[in-house]
C-alpha cells in the first residue's frame, strides 16, 4: 500500500498543469492525513467529490475550446469572445490521401443569435451595379441551357453545392489567372461558410468581354447566355467579377491586395503631395495597345515638354533584376498618374488611384466591377483619348495652378480604395452578386461527372514559389465575425439617370475648360 501511495505521489507532482495543479496541490498538503487505509479512503472521496466541483468551475473560466462540430476535435486558444475557429490547412493529410477534407466547415453559427456581433454597415455604392450587371435575366431566370451556352469561350466551370466548390476545367488561361480566381472564390467559401448557396457558372478569363447586347435585343431575342469575366462595357452583357490580381499576380510579383494596399498607404506617407514630382507619371507595358503607343509620344523631348513622364515596362529585365524597379508602393512620388487601358481595362486602376495622386483616366472603354462608382472631377482627371497629349498638359498645368483642389480630388480616390475597396467589401461583392445569381437559376445544381471538387489544399499544398507565398499570404483563416454588408437598394431609372448625366456635365465641365486655355495658349504663341 505504501508503495501504491509513494507511485501514485510522484504522478500527481510529474503531471501538475493548469487545469490540475491546484487539485494536486491539495493531495500534497492532506498527505499527512493519509497514514491508514481508512483515513486514506476517507479522504479519496472527499477530495474526489471537490475534484468534482473544483473541474466544473475550472472548465467554465478555462480559456481553452474544444471544438466538437469536427470530426477530430481541434483545439484553440481563445483571444476574444468573438475570435472565429480558425480553419487549419492541412497538407499533410491532402499529401497522404489527396482529397479534399471531410470535416471542412459548410455551416456558420447565425449571427443574428449573438447580439455582441457587430451590425453589418451598408454596403459601397458601387454594389448597386450587381442588380444592373443581372437584369437581362431578372424576367427569363437563367436556365441549364443558358448555362451551357456560355460554354464556347469559358475557362471552367464552376459549381458550388452544399457549401463545397466543384470546378470542370475546359481550357487554360493567360498565366494564372484561373488559379487565382478559383482560389478567391475558395477564400469565399471559408469567409462565409454555408451561405453562399448551390449555383452553376461559366467563368471566361480573358480580357474583353464576348457577349453582345446587339446580338440579344429585338422583340424576338433570346436571353443571353450568362458568363462571368473580369470587365465589361456599354455593348455587352458579361457578368463583372472581381480579377485575379486581388490575391497576388504571381507571373509579375504583385501581391495580394490586401498586403499590397498596406504598402500603398504607408507608400503615400512618404512624400507629401506638394513636394512630389509636378508631373504625370505612367509606366506599363506599351505594346499590348495602340493607345498606349500612342501615349508615348507625350513623353518629354527636346521639341515638347507635355507635363507627362512616361516610361514603357521591360517585364522580362525586371524579371531578371528581381523586380527592384517596379515597387507599386514606391512609385507615389508624382503629383499626377496616368491610368490607361490596355487590350481591355487594366487591373493597374486600383494600385494608381490608391497613390494619393490625382489619377489622369485617359477615356476608357471597360470598366470592372468598382470603377463605375467613380466620379469625375471628384475622384479623377477626365483626359481625352484622341489628344492625349494636349488634354495632359491642361490637367497639370490645372492642378499646379489649384493645389488644394488637386489634392482634394487625389485624396477623395485614395479613401475610396482604402475604405471601400478592401479585401472585406471584395469577398461581399463577391457574395451578394453570386446570391443574387444564384436567386435566377430555374434549375437544381448538380455535380458534372468530369469535375473535380476544389478546396484550399488541393491548391496551396501542390503549389510552389511565389505562386505558393501569395495563396498563404491570402488565405483567409477562418469565418467572418459578421455578416456580409447589407445590399444598397437597385437604381431606378430617375437615380441610374441622374448618375449617368452628373458624370457626363462633369466631363463635359473639363472640356470647356481646356478648350479655353488652349484659346489663351493660342493667342500668347
Amino acid at each position: 500500500m505504501r508503495e501504491n501511495e509513494n507511485i501514485y505521489m510522484q504522478r500527481l507532482q510529474s503531471q501538475r498543469c493548469y487545469l490540475y495543479g491546484p487539485f494536486v496541490d491539495t493531495i500534497l498538503m492532506l498527505r499527512p492525513f493519509m497514514k491508514s487505509p481508512a483515513r486514506f479512503s476517507a479522504v479519496f472521496v472527499l477530495l474526489f467529490l471537490l475534484f468534482g466541483a473544483f473541474v466544473c468551475t475550472r472548465l467554465l473560466n478555462s480559456p481553452i475550446l474544444v471544438d466538437t462540430s469536427a470530426e477530430e476535435p481541434i483545439i484553440t486558444t481563445r483571444t476574444s469572445r468573438k475570435h472565429p475557429r480558425e480553419i487549419p490547412l492541412n497538407c499533410t493529410a491532402y499529401d497522404l490521401t489527396r482529397t479534399c477534407p471531410s470535416n471542412y466547415p459548410t455551416a456558420t453559427s447565425q449571427p443574428e443569435q449573438d447580439s455582441d456581433r457587430p451590425l453589418p454597415p451598408t454596403c459601397p455604392e458601387y454594389f448597386r451595379w450587381i442588380h444592373e450587371d443581372l437584369r437581362p435575366w431578372a424576367h427569363t431566370g437563367i436556365t441549364r441551357d443558358m448555362v451551357q451556352r456560355a460554354k464556347r469561350t469559358a475557362n471552367f466551370k464552376l459549381v458550388i453545392v452544399n457549401g463545397k466548390a466543384y470546378v470542370e476545367k475546359y481550357q487554360k488561361s493567360f498565366q494564372t489567372r484561373d488559379v487565382f480566381t478559383m482560389w478567391g472564390i475558395l477564400q469565399l467559401l471559408r469567409r462565409y461558410p454555408g451561405q453562399v448557396p448551390d449555383l452553376e457558372l461559366m467563368f471566361d478569363c480573358v480580357d474583353w468581354p464576348v457577349i453582345s447586347s446587339n446580338d440579344y435585343s429585338g422583340p424576338n431575342a433570346t436571353a443571353p447566355p450568362p458568363l462571368f469575366r473580369y470587365c465589361g462595357d456599354d455593348n455587352s452583357l458579361d457578368i463583372v467579377f472581381p480579377d485575379w490580381s486581388f490575391w497576388g499576380w504571381a507571373e509579375i510579383n504583385i501581391k495580394p491586395w490586401e498586403v499590397l494596399l498596406k504598402d500603398l498607404e504607408d507608400g503615400n506617407k512618404r512624400k507629401r503631395w506638394i513636394d512630389r514630382a509636378p508631373y504625370a507619371y505612367w509606366k506599363g507595358n506599351p505594346s499590348v495597345a495602340a493607345t498606349r503607343q500612342d501615349l508615348l509620344k507625350c513623353n518629354v523631348s527636346d521639341q515638347q515638354d507635355w507635363n507627362a513622364r512616361v516610361y514603357a515596362q521591360d517585364w522580362l529585365r525586371e524579371s531578371s533584376e528581381g523586380y527592384k524597379q517596379s515597387d507599386l508602393a514606391s512609385q507615389c512620388v508624382d503629383r499626377y498618374k496616368i491610368y490607361i487601358e490596355g487590350s481591355a481595362w487594366s487591373v493597374s486602376d486600383k494600385y494608381i488611384l490608391a497613390c494619393d495622386s490625382v489619377t489622369l483616366i485617359v477615356k476608357p472603354r471597360y470598366y470592372d466591377f468598382f470603377t463605375r462608382s467613380l466620379m469625375p472631377v471628384h475622384h479623377y482627371w477626365p483626359i481625352k483619348d484622341d489628344d492625349k497629349c494636349r488634354s495632359i498638359k491642361f490637367a497639370v498645368d490645372w492642378g499646379n495652378s489649384h493645389k488644394q483642389k488637386a489634392q482634394a480630388i487625389g485624396k477623395a480616390a485614395s479613401k475610396l480604395i482604402q475604405e471601400e475597396l478592401k479585401m472585406d467589401y471584395v469577398y461581399d461583392y463577391m457574395f451578394h452578386l453570386l446570391n443574387e445569381y444564384a436567386k435566377l437559376l430555374q434549375f437544381k445544381p448538380t455535380i458534372p461527372r468530369k469535375a473535380i471538387e476544389l478546396c484550399s489544399e488541393a491548391m496551396a499544398c501542390q503549389a510552389q514559389g511565389t505562386e505558393k507565398k501569395f495563396m498563404m499570404e491570402s488565405m483567409v483563416k477562418g469565418p467572418a465575425v459578421s455578416n456580409p454588408c447589407t445590399m444598397p437598394p437597385p437604381y431606378g431609372p430617375a437615380s441610374l439617370f441622374a448618375v449617368l448625366r452628373r458624370n457626363a456635365n462633369s466631363i463635359k465641365q473639363v472640356e470647356t475648360w481646356e478648350k479655353k486655355y488652349w484659346e489663351i495658349q493660342s493667342k500668347q504663341s
